[in-house]
């Protein structure tokens, strides 16, 4: 399986150029093209990036996502839901590298491999960051009706946390 992984991307590289030489296509000029046009998303989505990095950076170092979490972390202990975990919930909401960061707390706290490890391992890998996608993929397609998407995004992430519960306590 190993050496599958390996080998995955080139053959799909090769593929791609094989594929384009026989269509009569100039592969240098497309990739190009395609190159500039992820550039130019990319300078078009930064503003937003950039926001939400300091706007993420500056609850974190406040307080206010310990604050938000002990707020809710009565009601979390209600339903037997690790109360260290809601901030974590909160976070990955808008940064998943922030995330990241308290995930890491939470490892040397716990331990990887506890209840509360698997838990937070399993939240991390099913569940969005919803305002960082929502902002950055809604502005570079330029979509204004948004409908439903935060309240499907967020009924995914209730349903993504309590699954991570259950699974854990299957694990565990």
């Amino acid at each position: 399986m190993s050496n599958i992984s390996n080998i995955i991307i080139p053959v799909v590289i090769f593929y791609i150029v094989a594929y384009g030489l026989i269509h009569k296509r100039n592969v240098y000029e497309d990739f190009i093209k395609g190159a500039k046009d992820g550039f130019h998303t990319v300078i078009q989505i930064m503003p937003t990036l950039i926001g939400l990095m300091v706007a993420v950076g500056v609850l974190r170092a406040s307080g206010f996502l310990q604050a938000v979490g002990q707020a809710f972390g009565i009601l979390a202990k209600k339903t037997g839901f690790p109360t260290e975990l809601v901030p974590l919930v909160f976070v990955k909401m808008f940064s998943s590298s922030a995330a990241t960061g308290l995930v890491l707390d939470i490892f040397k706290t716990h331990g990887p491999d506890s209840y509360i490890g698997m838990i937070t391992s399993i939240m991390m890998s099913c569940t969005e960051t919803i305002f960082y996608t929502m902002s950055v993929y809604f502005l570079a397609a330029k979509v204004t009706k948004t409908r439903y998407t935060l309240a499907g995004a967020l009924l995914a992430t209730l349903a993504g946390v309590i699954a991570s519960v259950i699974l854990a306590g299957v694990i565990s």
